[in-house]
C-alpha cells in the first residue's frame, strides 16, 4: 500500500491538537511551541502534496478509498482536484501565521469578571479546525464531506465564543455577552444551512444509490443515472444553500460581521481566509459536478445575489467605524466576486474564482492580522481612535497599506490577477453583470484608502504617541504575506498551472464553452 499522504496531512494537526491540549496547563509556552511546530509539519506534507500534483494527470489524484460504513455505501474516500490542492496548501500556509499571531492572545487574564483562558485549548482548537477543513478538501464522498462540514462548527464556536477580543470598547460583561451572541449566531445559521444541506444528502443518496463523487459522476455520464430536472433543482438548492451560508452569500451573510468583530483577530482570519472557502469550494465541487442543469438553471438569481454582495457588502465596509467589521463586509464583498467568478460559466472567471479563494485568504490574512497588532497596542477598534501611526510606527503603517492595496486588487499584487479574471470572465458571458460588478472595485477603493488616512496619517494622536513599531515575531507574520502578494500578483503561474486543468473539468462537467468574441469580417 502507498503511503497515504492526504490522510496523514490531516491527521497531523488532529493529532497534533489532541497533544497540544493534554500539555500541563503551567506549561503555556510549550504547548504554543508543540502548536507551531505541528503547523510547520502540517505545511511541509501540504508541500509535498502541492508537488507531487500533476497538472495534466487525473482529475483526483493521491487517491484513498476504504470501506466505512458499508451497510449505507459510505467510504472515506479521498482525492485532490487542482482547486482542492491549492486551497490545501493555501490552508497549511496560513495556521503557522495564524498560530504565531496568536501567540498571547489566549494568555491567562487575571480581572475580576473575566475568566481564565486556557491555552492549550485555543491552540488544540485551530489545530483541530485545521485538520477538518483540510479532511474536507480532499474528501470525494459527499457523506464525508458533510460530516467534515458540520463537525468544524464545534471547534469555531468555542474559538468565537471562548476567547474573545481583548479590544472590546464596552465593559467586561457586555463583550461576553456580545462574544456569546456571535458564538450562537455563527452556530445556528450554519447548523440551518447544514441540516437543510443533510436532507439533500439523503435525497442524493436515494436516487444515485451511493455517496461516492466518482462513481455518481460516471454514472450520470454514461447514463446510467438520471434525475428528473425537478428532483436535481431541490437537491442543488439544499446544498446550495449550505453552502452560501458558510461563503457567505447575501442574504446569508450577517453572522460573518459579528463572529469576525468578536473573535480574536488570529480567529477572524481563521474564520474568512480558511473556513469560508470551504464554502465556495464545494460551490465548485459539488454543485456544478452533480447538478450541472440545475446549476446552469440557478444562473440568474445567484449572479444577482453575487452583485447584491459585493455593492452590498462594499457599502456597509465604507460607512463601518470598526477596523475588524470593514474587513469583515469587505470580505463579504470579495466573496460576492467569487461566487460570480464560479457561476459565469466560463473558464476565465472559475479559473478567477480559484485564485481568488487563495489571494483573498492571503490579502485578508495580511491586512487583519496587522491591523490586530495595532489594535492590540491601542486597545481599541475604533478607527477615530487613531491618526498619525505611520509617524511613530512606519513599518506597521507600511505593511497596513500593502495589505489594503491587495484588498483593493491593486495591480502587481495577487488578487488584481483574480479579480481581473473573474470580470473578464463575467464580461464575455454577462456583460452587463460585468459593468454592475466594476462598482465593487471603487468602492473597494474607497473604504480602503479611507481607512489608512483617518489611522496612519494626519497628526498623531496622544493615544498613538508611544506606540511600538512592529517587533521581530510580528514582522515574521507579516512580511512573508507580504511577499507572497508581490510574488503571486508578478508571477501567478504556480498557481495558474495548477487550477486550469481542474476548471476545464468542471466546464465540462457543466457542458458549457466559453463565448466566443465577435468579431466583424473585414471589408
Amino acid at each position: 500500500m502507498s503511503f497515504p499522504l492526504l490522510t496523514a496531512t490531516a491527521a497531523l494537526p488532529a493529532i497534533g491538537a489532541i497533544a497540544t491540549a493534554a500539555v500541563p496547563a503551567a506549561q503555556r509556552t510549550a504547548a504554543k511551541w508543540l502548536a507551531l511546530i505541528v503547523s510547520l509539519g502540517t505545511l511541509v506534507l501540504a508541500g509535498i502534496v502541492f508537488a507531487r500534483f500533476e497538472p495534466g494527470g487525473d482529475r483526483y489524484q493521491l487517491t484513498e478509498s476504504h470501506a466505512w460504513i458499508k451497510d449505507f455505501g459510505v467510504r472515506y474516500e479521498l482525492g485532490v482536484d487542482g482547486i482542492g490542492v491549492a486551497l490545501l496548501a493555501l490552508t497549511a500556509l496560513l495556521i503557522p501565521f495564524v498560530i504565531l499571531a496568536g501567540w498571547h492572545d489566549a494568555d491567562p487574564l487575571e480581572t475580576k469578571s473575566s475568566r481564565w483562558r486556557p491555552t492549550q485549548g485555543f491552540f488544540a482548537l485551530i489545530l483541530m479546525v485545521e485538520a477538518m477543513v483540510i479532511l474536507s478538501f480532499e474528501a470525494t464522498d459527499v457523506f464525508l464531506f458533510y460530516i467534515l462540514f458540520e463537525a468544524m462548527l464545534i471547534p469555531m464556536y468555542f474559538l468565537i465564543g471562548g476567547f474573545g477580543d481583548r479590544a472590546h470598547t464596552g465593559s467586561d460583561e457586555n463583550a461576553a455577552t456580545q462574544r456569546s451572541y456571535a458564538a450562537v449566531k455563527f452556530l445556528l445559521y450554519n447548523l440551518a444551512g447544514g441540516l437543510i444541506m443533510l436532507a439533500a444528502v439523503i435525497g442524493l443518496y436515494v436516487v444515485a444509490g451511493s455517496f461516492s463523487l466518482s462513481e455518481i459522476a460516471e454514472a450520470r455520464a454514461d447514463g446510467s443515472l438520471e434525475m428528473a430536472s425537478s428532483t436535481e433543482r431541490w437537491l442543488f438548492l439544499g446544498f446550495f444553500f449550505a453552502f452560501a451560508v458558510k461563503a457567505p452569500l447575501w442574504p446569508l451573510h450577517t453572522w460573518l460581521p459579528n463572529a469576525m468583530g468578536e473573535a480574536t483577530t488570529p480567529v477572524a482570519v481563521l474564520i474568512t481566509a480558511v473556513v469560508d472557502k470551504v464554502g465556495t469550494f464545494a460551490m465548485l465541487r459539488f454543485c456544478l459536478q452533480l447538478f450541472p442543469e440545475a446549476s446552469k438553471w440557478a444562473t440568474p438569481v445567484i449572479l444577482v445575489l453575487a452583485l447584491i454582495s459585493i455593492i452590498y457588502g462594499a457599502l456597509l465596509a465604507v460607512g463601518q467605524r470598526d477596523i475588524k467589521r470593514l474587513i469583515a463586509y469587505a470580505s463579504i464583498s470579495h466573496f460576492g466576486f467569487i461566487v460570480l467568478g464560479i457561476f459565469a460559466m466560463t473558464s476565465q472567471g472559475q479559473s478567477g474564482a480559484t485564485l481568488y479563494m487563495v489571494n483573498h485568504g492571503l490579502s485578508t490574512a495580511a491586512l487583519m492580522l496587522v491591523a490586530g497588532f495595532l489594535i492590540t497596542r491601542r486597545g481599541s477598534r475604533l478607527i477615530a481612535d487613531y491618526g498619525g501611526v505611520q509617524k511613530v510606527a512606519p513599518v506597521l503603517a507600511g505593511t497596513f497599506l500593502i495589505g489594503g492595496l491587495a484588498t483593493l486588487s491593486l495591480p502587481g499584487l495577487a488578487p488584481f490577477v483574480s479579480e481581473f479574471l473573474v470580470l473578464v470572465g463575467a464580461f464575455s458571458a454577462y456583460p452587463v453583470v460585468g459593468i454592475i460588478a466594476t462598482v465593487g472595485i471603487v468602492l473597494a477603493a474607497l473604504y480602503v484608502l479611507v481607512l489608512y488616512q483617518r489611522t496612519m496619517t494626519g497628526p498623531v494622536t496622544e493615544a498613538v504617541r508611544n506606540m511600538p513599531d512592529l517587533r521581530v515575531r510580528e514582522l515574521a507574520v507579516a512580511l512573508p504575506l507580504i511577499a507572497l502578494l508581490i510574488f503571486l500578483g508578478v508571477f501567478p503561474k504556480p498557481l495558474t498551472d495548477v487550477v486550469n486543468p481542474a476548471v476545464q473539468h468542471t466546464m465540462h462537467d457543466v457542458q458549457k464553452k466559453d463565448p466566443q468574441p465577435e468579431v466583424e469580417a473585414a471589408k
